[in-house]
């Protein structure tokens, strides 16, 4: 652990923080929060214990190692608040460890409550509101998020550091929650900022302070119409489903199941990036599912970017 500089706040601060995850739901909001809140950055964790690669970085047919994730401590005052932003997920006993430090630092300050960030996919429409739903170790504090508009999670599983932070601290007496925005069941492996600007705006009420979501705002609706295009692709490949406006995208079979075609898209995505070889089959499988013009830039830029 590195400190950077000392810091002390007038009252209990909230902790906030985030990993990666379905829809990048997590690091969106808080990112946007670290930004907007002009949080500065006062501590950090070194990685390097904790993480091992199982893949290399090629460019232009140069193999090196990925760069080492980061794990950053930011403050803000006004609201007071610590704010932890990582960009990998540590699995298995390196996670715990990872969690355990990160109390250790907390418990230097008078937090008296912390949250995390994610995602909740499940069957709806890009154009339906992201619902909050909670999922806590402490029934007091669920019930008093309960009263601002959110709900429950269903009975299941929250991955990743998300859930091990909810243990550890229970086992630690620190309550804690993570709040999870839904999206829509295709899109786990897309971006989703509706999701993060509806727990953008319920974190700032809950612990009322303002907050400029112009941007959020007009990040969903660039992406808008790529939504709605997938969604007629998917209607398109399902008849059963209505389409009626009202009707919700279902969960889907599994030889069709969009997810799959995404995660498998994604993939494409990556090893295209690496290997140039590999856009021949990452074409076939857009032009299969008649969604090329969707990503047709992105496919480009991988040519721009080697050239």
């Amino acid at each position: 652990m590195q400190i950077f500089e000392q810091i002390h706040f007038d009252s209990a601060p909230t902790f906030l923080a985030a990993w990666p995850g379905m829809g990048n739901v997590g690091l969106i909001t808080i990112d946007y929060l670290r930004r907007k809140l002009d949080a500065r950055p006062f501590a950090q964790i070194d990685m390097t214990p904790y993480f091992v690669p199982d893949s290399i970085v090629v460019k232009d047919g140069i193999a090196q190692f990925p760069e080492l994730p980061t794990s950053t401590f930011y403050f803000s005052k006004s609201p007071d608040l610590i704010i932890f932003e990582s960009n990998a997920q540590i699995p298995g006993r390196e996670g715990i460890t990872v969690i355990k430090t990160i109390l250790e630092l907390i418990e230097m300050f008078p937090v008296k409550r912390m949250f995390t960030f994610a995602a909740f996919a499940h069957a709806m429409s890009h154009d339906k509101t992201s619902e909050i739903l909670i999922s806590s170790n402490s029934a007091e504090l669920l019930e008093s998020l309960e009263i601002h508009d959110a709900h429950p999670m269903p009975d299941g599983y929250i991955a990743g550091l998300n859930g091990l932070l909810l243990g550890v601290a229970a086992s630690r007496d620190k309550k804690a929650a993570c709040l999870l925005g839904t999206i829509p069941s295709y899109a786990t492996n897309l971006s989703y900022p509706k999701a993060s600007l509806a727990l953008v705006n319920y974190v700032s009420k809950i612990l009322s302070f303002s907050i400029d979501t112009t941007e959020l705002e007009e990040g969903v609706e660039s992406i808008a119409q790529q939504f709605a295009v997938i969604e007629e692709r998917i209607k398109e490949f399902m008849p059963s489903i209505n389409k009626d406006e009202d009707e919700e995208i279902g969960e889907i079979d599994d030889e069709k199941i969009p997810h799959y075609v995404m995660e498998k898209i994604e993939k494409l995505f990556h090893e295209a990036a690496a290997d140039r070889s590999k856009a021949s089959e990452l074409k076939s499988e857009l032009d299969r599912w008649k969604i090329f013009e969707l990503y047709e830039d992105r496919f480009l830029d991988l040519f721009r970017e080697k050239k």
